[in-house]
């Protein structure tokens, strides 16, 4: 089946269309692709876009944290093409008006000269809320070029030029969106590659790298970039960290850095590491509470001071930020020549700021030619008279007349067409690019490609990426025998070997830490659920099998899984409605998965594409498994399948962290989250299992207990192998307590952590690796004095001293904390003597 191409009448009036010339014949550059595309045909190109669709989704591009509003940015299959030639026009045409961009951004904040003239209007700099004061220069020279990295929105007019929109110099975001579109295109529709490869986009990246470690201060022989981020919550988070890798910099919060003797510091578990240049993406308003906004949770204090000081430089300056100011565009023109000598090759949308009163004259003339939005916020959308109701039309004017300083006016342009894929075939949809610049030391070098996205309804000016929108990947052509120019690579010296976990920033420490605790609580929630669910579903249980359940509801409740209220009394229907609770929104198992979700979003940056990807699939099939749960014909057998996904899940994300993430500071802290929780909820649930009424009276009521600890334990193959008899309380508390050997013991648990804090405290006397060695050998002593003891006794001590030891635990994870994640001084940990000299009297 072959697809349809749109025809259109040859008028003058019509937009450009970038696919079809005006005699209705194909454009030289689209050719070899569309063939390849029309040979896949209608359906195979719809199953395709759904394909990227899912993908993107998978990968996260699409995904926030749980709660959060979604980015739905789909890519289209059909990517949108430029010649080299004209590409190279842009990117020349870009250059020229970034170094006109610099030397306003150089006056505005430096000498004044074109408020002094006149040539810029006051209003547009004091009252803009993006002039930043603490950043003129006022004490000296500056900090040199405050524009680094720049990006411009451009659509093509119905005459076929170019013409920018908006400048973009704060938040230039985008780029990492346009990696992610090839990425996911080269893997989803490879066939046009093969028949028409564009440019390759890797090169564009290493330039970028190469020239932050220029920006250094002079001398420095290792420069440290990181990319400041607001964190996961800010929806371009997965931006932020696509940059972070494609740049090799470190990704960081505000409460990551700290400023000390006027120098920029990363707080890590080791100490504090020198940061000489900062790649933000946060708001320049927001980077120093001192002098800024005070917003201490994503500022760091005295940052500005550091700039000054010369010993880091911050990419773009904070204040770069107020050339997006719509108003600006009306008058880089008119400066062009004053200030680099030149007209500007690539004209501007025509732009006229209303406090002129020419410019609001000529205006008034005839509204409905133009759309109004504000002069100095270019975040809030147009508006087009044209097609706003009467009243809404008048109140608009009215406050145009009221205060036009207010706003600017822009002609109306018909932005070009371009070929989408669509249920008819191949839809024309307009579009306006984005294109990328990094100055690399001696010039500005384009992305070899951009982001350009489909327009619905008046979203073609707004300031910020849109958070719902269809992109196109942008294909630059390929020319044989075409280099990368640029600057000489840095050289750099080869840095010291650094196999030391403690180069972690102590807020990835803690988000490590807990990620392991809250998987292996889920994991501890699938073996509960599971256990209930397969003696609920035994027909006329025993006596000792009526026991262990109404144990098994104890630990359920003790685990927050169902209510407590009346649960000793519940019968089989009415535990089996409690066990599908779990499954509502609101309860405890969901929100395990929301905070499983959450702390693999704020580690996405540290975690390897294979270990993010099976936490989130993992993830979202839970979720959509607990979802099936939530209908009125549900039963408890229903659950079976999610515990056994649980426990899957746990395994694999176990498994590819032991396999796939290096053992430093981030494997380390992980694997000390699981063995904690592990030791202690083992340590709480065996407390509440072997507590059972009059045990102590009548020994072998503590059969039903030590069976569940087994089974809870995995370990009931182990024991048969190992004790061809009975259940027996000195081997079975041996087994799962103080056995080094068994994966699932608390010794075993204690051990790992005990190796683990002496790895990540290497000084001669590490404190927290000795309290988890005295804990150690306080376990091992439980376990042995076991045998020393009646049953009757051990019934009567042993949930106190679990209880004991699920104290110590808590306290060893406290100090912990103390120590690696809020920095203060360490606390008295408590043992759990006074219940083993209790069963040493016994003994």
């Amino acid at each position: 089946m072959t697809m349809v191409l749109p025809r259109y009448p040859v008028s003058a009036a019509q937009p450009w269309d970038e696919m079809v010339d005006g005699r209705g014949a194909l454009r030289p550059r689209w050719g070899g692709l569309l063939a390849t595309l029309s040979g896949l045909g209608r359906e195979t190109l719809a199953q395709r876009a759904a394909e990227l669709d899912r993908l993107l989704t998978e990968d996260g591009v699409t995904g926030l944290l749980p709660g959060a509003t979604p980015v739905a940015l789909r890519c289209d299959p059909v990517p949108m093409v430029i010649g080299a030639a004209e590409f190279d026009q842009l990117a020349a045409g870009l250059a020229q008006r970034a170094r006109l961009i610099e030397a306003v951004l150089a006056d505005i904040y430096g000498s004044q000269d074109l408020l002094a003239t006149g040539a810029l209007p006051p209003a547009l700099v004091y009252a803009n809320p993006a002039f930043l004061r603490p950043c003129c220069d006022v004490e000296g020279p500056g900090p040199g070029r405050r524009l680094h990295l720049y990006a411009a929105e451009l659509l093509r007019g119905p005459d076929g030029r170019w013409q920018v929109v908006a400048d973009r110099t704060a938040d230039a975001a985008g780029v990492a969106y346009a990696v992610e579109n090839r990425r996911a295109l080269t893997r989803v529709v490879p066939e046009i590659f093969r028949a028409y490869p564009p440019q390759r986009l890797e090169p564009f990246f290493e330039t970028w790298q190469d020239a932050l470690q220029r920006l250094a201060p002079d001398g420095t022989e290792q420069p440290s970039v990181a990319l400041l981020t607001p964190g996961a919550n800010d929806k371009l988070w997965f931006e932020h960290v696509v940059l972070a890798r494609e740049l090799s910099c470190a990704l960081v919060e505000g409460s990551d850095l700290t400023v000390r003797d006027s120098a920029l510091y990363l707080k890590t578990l080791r100490g504090l590491h020198r940061i000489d240049v900062l790649l933000r993406r946060q708001d320049g308003r927001t980077l120093d509470p001192l002098e800024l906004e005070p917003r201490p949770r994503l500022g760091v204090t005295g940052l500005l001071d550091a700039t000054r000081a010369g010993t880091v430089r911050i990419v773009n300056d904070p204040g770069a930020g107020c050339i997006e100011a719509p108003a600006f565009a009306g008058f880089l023109p008119r400066l062009a020549p004053e200030l680099i000598g030149e007209e500007l090759a690539l004209p501007c949308v025509p732009s006229l700021w209303l406090g002129d009163p020419e410019a609001l004259a000529e205006v008034m003339a005839d509204p409905e030619a133009w759309r109004f939005r504000s002069a100095l916020d270019g975040t809030v959308p147009q508006l087009s008279p044209a097609r706003l109701a009467a009243d809404e039309r008048a109140n608009l004017l009215a406050r145009i007349a009221a205060a036009p300083a207010d706003f600017v006016a822009t002609a109306i342009v018909p932005p070009s067409l371009a070929p989408c894929a669509g249920s008819a075939g191949f839809e024309p949809r307009p579009l306006v690019l984005r294109m990328f610049l990094i100055f690399d030391g001696e010039a500005w070098r384009a992305f070899p490609g951009g982001f350009a996205r489909v327009l619905t309804g008046q979203d073609l000016a707004s300031g910020k990426l849109p958070l719902h929108a269809l992109c196109k990947d942008v294909w630059v052509t390929a020319e044989e025998d075409r280099d990368l120019i640029g600057p000489a690579m840095v050289r750099v010296p080869a840095p010291p070997v650094r196999r030391s976990p403690g180069d972690l920033p102590s807020r990835t420490a803690d988000n490590f830490y807990w990620l392991g605790r809250n998987l292996e609580r889920l994991e501890s929630f699938g073996r509960l659920l599971r256990m209930a669910l397969n003696r609920l579903e035994r027909p006329g249980p025993s006596p000792r099998e009526s026991a262990a359940l109404r144990s098994l509801v104890r630990c359920l409740v003790t685990a927050g899984l169902i209510g407590g209220e009346g649960a000793d009394g519940l019968s089989p229907a009415a535990l089996g409605r409690e066990l599908l609770a779990v499954a509502r929104a609101d309860a405890e198992l969901p929100f395990l998965l929301s905070e499983v979700s959450r702390l693999a979003e704020l580690l996405r940056d540290r975690l390897t594409p294979e270990v993010y990807g099976a936490v989130m699939a993992g993830l979202t099939g839970l979720t959509e498994g607990l979802a099936k749960l939530r209908v009125a014909d549900a039963a408890p057998r229903d659950l079976q399948p999610v515990c056994t996904a649980i426990l899957t899940f746990a395994a694999t994300v176990a498994g590819l962290a032991a396999e796939n993430m290096v053992r430093s500071g981030g494997r380390l802290f992980l694997e000390l989250g699981r063995r904690m929780e592990r030791a202690w909820s083992t340590a709480r649930v065996m407390a509440c299992m072997l507590s059972q009424e009059g045990a102590d009276k009548q020994p072998g009521r503590l059969e039903p207990g030590l069976r569940l600890a087994l089974e809870l334990c995995d370990s009931i193959i182990t024991y048969r192998n190992r004790y061809v008899t009975t259940l027996q309380v000195a081997p079975v508390i041996d087994l799962v307590v103080g056995d080094e050997g068994n994966p699932r013991a608390t010794a075993f648990q204690v051990a790992r952590m005990h190796e683990t804090l002496a790895e990540l405290d290497d000084s001669p006397n590490p404190a927290l690796a000795l309290e988890a060695g005295a804990l150690l050998r306080q376990v091992q002593e439980l376990a042995g004095t076991v045998w020393r003891i009646s049953e009757q006794e051990a019934a009567v001590l042993l949930p106190r001293s679990l209880r004991a030891i699920e104290k110590a635990i808590e306290a060893l994870s406290s100090q912990i904390t103390r120590q690696y994640f809020t920095v203060l001084p360490p606390i008295l940990g408590v043992g759990i003597g006074s219940e083993l000299a209790e069963l040493r009297g016994m003994a």
